[in-house]
């Protein structure tokens, strides 16, 4: 099993660093800056960095590749709608790569942007889901490029994944998220209980990830728009009633956006 850390670039990213122990070689997902992965690696001069992995081609995403890949050599695995720097192998739905010894599925998510992928390793014990900006904890990404009914198709088909799968994504947005998740559900005794658990973590400085399906799908009001409480908040919102669970995503969106 992988040994999985997080790299803080800017503000609220994560640099998810993923490491081989036993061939003390390891691979980053979506370094937007190069020096924390270049201060780790000069901490640990006897490892490799072997593999660049991108979600999708937002500068917070990508910045740090070029360099990494001209210090290091890794192979750059990326989507293939996207332009992506330093790429060398582009990437579609359902293509299967081999990193650290590991198969990681290949899923194409349109919402945020049109070409976002995510990978997902289906390990028995805990599957692993690095999912960039399209799932959130607690939350999702916005609609730069795709439609509403494009990341609701999306969010679905992570939604369908096991329960115990770790979601590793790229921001520490859980705290705000949560507040907007608890607009829309104020008796959810989950979003409550989470609350006050990553208030917690995060005045102690710790990271509030990776999350899991399961909790994800008690607490994040994206992943619950067929509960009738959530349509309800959603139509009093929006002053209509949104007829399908893609419309209530929608709704829920654009409140969002505005929260």
């Amino acid at each position: 099993m992988l040994q999985i850390d997080a790299l803080p670039a800017f503000n609220d990213n994560y640099i998810w660093l993923l490491q081989d122990t036993a061939s003390k070689r390891c691979a980053v997902v979506d370094p937007g800056d190069a020096a924390p992965v270049e201060a780790w690696l000069a901490q640990h001069p006897d490892w490799t960095l072997s593999d660049i992995l991108i979600t999708h081609h937002h500068f917070d995403h990508v910045g740090g590749v070029e360099q990494l890949h001209q210090q290091t050599n890794a192979k750059v695995w990326g989507p293939a709608q996207e332009t992506i720097p330093a790429r060398q192998a582009a990437l579609n739905d359902n293509d299967r790569i081999e990193v650290l010894g590991c198969t990681f599925e290949v899923f194409l998510l349109p919402g945020h942007t049109l070409g976002h992928i995510a990978y997902y390793h289906a390990h028995p014990a805990t599957p692993l889901l690095f999912c960039g900006d399209t799932l959130f904890a607690a939350g999702c990404g916005r609609l730069f490029e795709g439609t509403p009914e494009q990341m609701h198709r999306s969010l679905g088909r992570l939604a369908a994944l096991p329960g115990n799968t770790a979601v590793y994504c790229a921001h520490e947005y859980t705290l705000s998220n949560l507040r907007f998740a608890q607009a829309v559900e104020p008796d959810n005794a989950d979003i409550k209980a989470r609350i006050e658990q990553v208030t917690q973590w995060r005045a102690k400085d710790q990271i509030s990830l990776p999350s899991d399906i399961a909790l994800e799908l008690r607490t994040n009001p994206f992943l619950r728009v067929n509960e009738t409480s959530v349509k309800e908040k959603a139509d009093e919102w929006s002053g209509q009633d949104n007829a399908s669970p893609g419309a209530v995503f929608a709704s829920l969106r654009r409140w969002k956006d505005k929260f």
